[in-house]
Parts: C-alpha cells; sequence; structure tokens
C-alpha cells in the first residue's frame, strides 16, 4: 500500500559498528506521493538519488525522543526548538536531510531546503520544497517507520536497546489521556520529556477543568521556555483591566455557514471562509465595519475601542458564565485592538470549548484561524483587491488599511496569502506586528 508520507528503508550490509547500527544500516528515502526530499546529487556516484545510505538507528532514536515536540510544538524562534524538529541535528556521523519538522497541533509541515555545496562532500541534498500532511497521518508514517526499525532490530538478533525503551514509553504515554496530556504541554512549553517543573505542569492541568485543555494549550504555546500565567492571573487580569462582555450577546455563526473541520483544510482558508460566511450572514456586504458594530458583534458596549484600557501580552475573552465576561486586549493602538476583537470573536465562532478565548503571537491552528478570520472579516480581499486594482505601493496599501481600519501589515499579509505579493514582501514585519 502506498502513504502520502513515507520513510522508504531498504536494509543494506555494514560491516562494522554497533549492532544496532550495523542492523539498521539502509538505503533510506523521505517521500511526500512521489516527491523524494532526500533527493541528493552523489558526486561520486554521478548520479542524481533519491535514497542515501546511512544507519536509521539514531534517526529512530531521535524521532521517539522527539516525538511530543514534533506532533505539538509550533514553530519558534527559541534557540533550542531546531534541535528538536531539524534532522541535521540528528548526527551519528551521518549527514542528513536539510528537513524540518513544525506542528501546528492539525497539520505538520516539512520544509524541505538543500544542503550547502561544500568543495570536499560527496553528497549534497538537493531537494527543495514544502508540505503539509495531516496530523494523524504524520503520526502513522512515524508508527510505521517506528516499527519496522523496531521488527529489523529484532530480525538481526539485537536485544532492547535505548531507543526500544524511548519509543515503547511514548506508545504507553500516548495510549493513557492523562500522561499525554501531561506531556503535550511540556512540548509546548518548549520542553524534553521531563524537563519541566512537575508543578508548573500539575497547575496547567488543574486550570483545564475550568479553562478547557485546548486553550490551556494555546498559552503554554505562547510562553514557550517560561510560565504561563495561571487561572487565577487571568481571573485577576479581566477584573482589573477587562472590558465587561455579555457572551451571549456575540453574534453565532449559522451551522450552515461553518466550513468543516478537516485535517485538509488550511488554517487560513478555514478562518477566511468563516468570514465570508458571517459577513454574508450578518448583511455586512464589503464595506468597512464601524467600531460600535464590530464591538457589538463581540458582545461588548459600542464605546469599548474609544476607551482608554489597558493591555496584556496576548488578548483573550474569559466567561463567567452565558451572561457576564470580560475581553483584555493587547493592543494600545485602535487598528490592533479592532484586529484583537475580531480574532477573539473568530475564535469564539470557531466552537472550541471552554471559557477562555486566547489570542496569542503561537503559530498553532487555532491562531493562525484567528488571524486568517479577523483579516477577511475586517478587510474583505475581493473589496481590497478592487479597492488596489494592480496598485501595490506603500501609498495605496497605506489608503487600503486606513479605508477598512486595519494596519498596513494586515493589508500585505492578505496579499501574500492570495500570491499578490511575495512572501518576502512581510519580512521585517513582525516587530511592528508584535508593536501594533
Amino acid at each position: 500500500m502506498s502513504y502520502p508520507l513515507e520513510f522508504d528503508a531498504e536494509w543494506e550490509f555494514l560491516q562494522s559498528g554497533p549492532p544496532e547500527e550495523k542492523a539498521c544500516f539502509a538505503a533510506l528515502g523521505i517521500r511526500h506521493g512521489a516527491t523524494w526530499m532526500t533527493e541528493a546529487d552523489d558526486r561520486l556516484a554521478k548520479r542524481i538519488r533519491t535514497s542515501v545510505y546511512v544507519s536509521t538507528y539514531p534517526l529512530a532514536q531521535w524521532l521517539a525522543w522527539n516525538w511530543w515536540r514534533l506532533r505539538w510544538e509550533p514553530e519558534s524562534g527559541a534557540p533550542a526548538w531546531a534541535l528538536a524538529h531539524r534532522l541535521s541535528s540528528v548526527g551519528g556521523g551521518y549527514v542528513w536531510p536539510n528537513i524540518t519538522i513544525a506542528s501546528d497541533g492539525e497539520r505538520v509541515a516539512l520544509t524541505v531546503k538543500p544542503t550547502r555545496a561544500e568543495p570536499s562532500a560527496s553528497l549534497r541534498y538537493i531537494a527543495d520544497l514544502s508540505v503539509a500532511v495531516g496530523a494523524a497521518e504524520f503520526e502513522a508514517a512515524l508508527d510505521r517507520f517506528l516499527g519496522q526499525v523496531q521488527a529489523q532490530l529484532r530480525a538481526e538478533g539485537v536485544a532492547e536497546t535505548n531507543f526500544d525503551r524511548i519509543w515503547n514509553a511514548v506508545r504507553e504515554e500516548r495510549a493513557d489521556p492523562d500522561a499525554a496530556l501531561w506531556r503535550r504541554f511540556e512540548a509546548m512549553l518548549g520542553f524534553d520529556p521531563d524537563e519541566a517543573d512537575p508543578s508548573l505542569i500539575e497547575r496547567m492541568v488543574a486550570d483545564t477543568a475550568v479553562l478547557g485543555k485546548e486553550a490551556v494549550a494555546e498559552i503554554a504555546a505562547e510562553h514557550a521556555g517560561g510560565e504561563p500565567p495561571s487561572r487565577q492571573h487571568l481571573i485577576d487580569l479581566a477584573g482589573q483591566i477587562g472590558f465587561d462582555a455579555h457572551p451571549a450577546d456575540a453574534v453565532r455563526l449559522s451551522t450552515a455557514g461553518k466550513p468543516r473541520r478537516t485535517e485538509a483544510l488550511p488554517a487560513w482558508r478555514r478562518g477566511a471562509e468563516m468570514a465570508k460566511a458571517l459577513r454574508v450572514q450578518e448583511k455586512l456586504g464589503s464595506d468597512p465595519i464601524p467600531n460600535a458594530r464590530l464591538s457589538a458583534m463581540c458582545g461588548l458596549s459600542s464605546s469599548v475601542l474609544g476607551q482608554d484600557g489597558g493591555s496584556f501580552r496576548f488578548a483573550f475573552a474569559l466567561d463567567r458564565d452565558r451572561t457576564s465576561g470580560a475581553v483584555v486586549l493587547r493592543s494600545k493602538y485602535e487598528t490592533g485592538r479592532r484586529f484583537d476583537l475580531a480574532r477573539l470573536l473568530g475564535d469564539r465562532l470557531s466552537g472550541d470549548a471552554g471559557t477562555l478565548f486566547p489570542a496569542t503571537a503561537a503559530y498553532t491552528y487555532r491562531q493562525k484561524l484567528q488571524r486568517a478570520f479577523a483579516a477577511e472579516l475586517l478587510c474583505p480581499f475581493e473589496a481590497l483587491e478592487e479597492m488596489l486594482g494592480e496598485d501595490r505601493s506603500a501609498a495605496a496599501v497605506e489608503n487600503a488599511a486606513q479605508r477598512f481600519g486595519v494596519s498596513e501589515l494586515t493589508v500585505r499579509t492578505l496579499l501574500v496569502n492570495h500570491g499578490r505579493l511575495g512572501r518576502e514582501d512581510l519580512i521585517g514585519d513582525t516587530e511592528a506586528m508584535q508593536a501594533a
């Protein structure tokens, strides 16, 4: 049977080395469909090959040890992130392909880049591509490969190895919901197994009873390497700097208008489709949404965006019950606060259970969906394109941003997502986005 994502190992003979290394020596190819991520220029053989000769043992051990982080930890700029997400860090004396694996919780992206051309190197990886697979598909691909490595070790008479102990533990943890949640929180905080403070994870698990496990996971991703705020801290913040909210008054999206949640649907597309459906349902047309209308759609006073208020590291809505709650905003500027509100509305409409709705800077599926929803709701792409025509100048982008009450970054991001600008046009905007 052919699978979309596959680690193909054809066992070969290795004359010397530790037993586990010799047992798992193979011609290894990693592919997505018919596209090979291990395509390489073999200068000695003077040919392009799709598989390379390595021992799969160090790779299997690396995948097993980093399984929880590969499955759950979103992309991060933390220095240690690459060690758990790039195959080039596997080691073991072999040259590995330059593949980066990043999950958003629902989908896993594999980004492949050529390795540098070194005069002394006989092999250079040349694949240059990006693919995304569903998280379940990614899990299944690793299960097949790691199971194959285990079977090969036994077939070659190699007794239990360190890899076996790690992988067996991971499989047991995956089958235990409590252990799986613990490991997931560790991973989303950027920690290896048992590296995080146990009291911190215990507190996070306890907070899920009220806030919901998905919301707590989102906050963990926002605080990689640090300590996320507790439920009580968020309650205190909501009381001190939050705006009164009435969740029951927030707009609801009809079931017919919601795109079906599926791993095959990227977050940006699902968020944009939700926003389009809401505009149709609420008869908003393609005009800019006034502050008062946006606030009312979120169950807030029409004057909220005109009020001075405190801000926090991330925006969130916290419901006390169906009729009362609070909203805390991140940005100090009107365009940023409008975007905060639109994100929180999109989060509520997406249907995740719990009383906490966080809008963070993390690269999880939930956060990417929010950002796409907010951009399309506040600045419908069709109306934006009609306004700009072929003009992509800085002045035209600024005028569009002013018309729709969004940041210039939002306008450029929409243009990039729809292929009207290159992604390089967003380079340098990260700092601006954080300050907005």
